[in-house]
């Protein structure tokens, strides 16, 4: 998946969208309200990560199972380990396996 592929796909879901408030080397997809700057985070993505590598918010149970099944499932980088995973896009997990567990993490943060 690229990193084109993988932004139209979480800018596609209900009041989305893109931030940078980080600095320009990590796209914050955000659920909210853009035009109050108002919302919360439900996915990173590091800017030129070549594989790209996505953090996004994960139900815990699940987060460590796919820890254990996935080397390039880690514990969320500079997030709570708990409730983020960071995946490293090398092929081991599919495209749509990566799109479901994004889905995942929108549902997990528009829910709250």
């Amino acid at each position: 998946m690229t990193h084109k592929e993988l932004e139209e796909y979480l800018l596609s879901f209900s009041n989305s969208w893109l931030d940078y408030p980080f600095g320009e080397d990590t796209a914050v997809y955000k659920v909210g309200h853009k035009e109050t700057g108002e919302g919360k985070i439900f996915a990173l993505i590091a800017q030129g990560s070549n594989p790209l590598r996505v953090s996004l918010k994960c139900d815990p149970i699940l987060a460590e199972t796919l820890r254990e099944k996935y080397e390039t499932v880690v514990p969320g980088y500079h997030l709570n380990k708990k409730h983020w995973n960071t995946i490293i896009c090398t092929g081991q997990l599919d495209n749509e396996e990566i799109k479901d567990l994004a889905r995942l993490s929108y549902n997990l943060v528009a829910k709250n």
